[in-house]
């Protein structure tokens, strides 16, 4: 191979990437936000003993599960528009699709550790006088989030990785500036190994805390 590697011409063009990464983190956390929030809520509306109640949203968890992440940005970046007359910057678009899709793994997770919490902690719950909101807030959300962490840091982990795709909506996170620079050096090849290699950086980390806190979990349940 008569190839010549030259990452000296990306590092000297290194200011687009650092935009983008930064853009990628924005939008990693505004799909986290909503993925939190709005799982834990679609877990307790699919856990609803009213049919009429569960029956849909097991339907919207199940579409977001079970369709392309890349479908889910492209649908709401093209026909949300035109069939809601509802216009939206790309990155808000990217936001919304990253961000209901992550609400339906989180709710999964969230379902999962609900049904995990002990009855006896309710039923104490019900013997202090507290409503359902408040045993909501008070015994079930604190125990969900505990024992979901790992399982909704690996989800997040997973949304950070899948931000990439929002670049092929014009959104300038960290894969849409690396596709920009590897064009204008004509250095594919090294402009890639670098943006892999920051997804890679910021991912890791996060990947061996999920780590640690399985293997404490595990220590204090035997």
């Amino acid at each position: 191979m008569d190839y010549v590697f030259d990452f000296a011409s990306v590092f000297r063009n290194f200011g687009p990437l650092w935009e983008g990464l930064w853009v990628t983190i924005q939008l990693t956390v505004a799909a986290n936000i909503v993925g939190l929030t709005l799982g834990f809520i679609l877990a307790l509306l699919v856990m609803s003993k009213w049919a009429v109640i569960r029956l849909p949203v097991m339907l919207f968890i199940e579409f977001f599960r079970c369709t392309p992440a890349i479908i889910q940005i492209v649908w709401f970046f093209y026909c949300v528009p035109m069939l809601f007359d509802v216009f939206l910057g790309s990155a808000a678009m990217g936001i919304m699709a990253l961000g209901l899709n992550l609400a339906a793994f989180n709710a999964e997770a969230y379902r999962a550790s609900i049904q995990a919490v002990p009855r006896e902690q309710l039923d104490a719950g019900i013997a202090l006088g507290l409503n359902p909101l408040q045993r909501i807030a008070y015994i079930v959300l604190p125990a969900a989030v505990r024992n979901s962490i790992p399982v909704l840091l690996t989800n997040g982990i997973g949304t950070f990785q899948q931000s990439a795709l929002v670049a092929i909506v014009a959104v300038q996170d960290l894969m849409y500036q690396g596709k920009t620079l590897a064009t204008q050096t004509y250095r594919p090849i090294e402009t890639f190994t670098i943006v892999a290699l920051i997804y890679f950086a910021v991912s890791f980390p996060v990947s061996q805390i999920v780590g640690y806190l399985e293997r404490r979990r595990e220590m204090q349940a035997s």
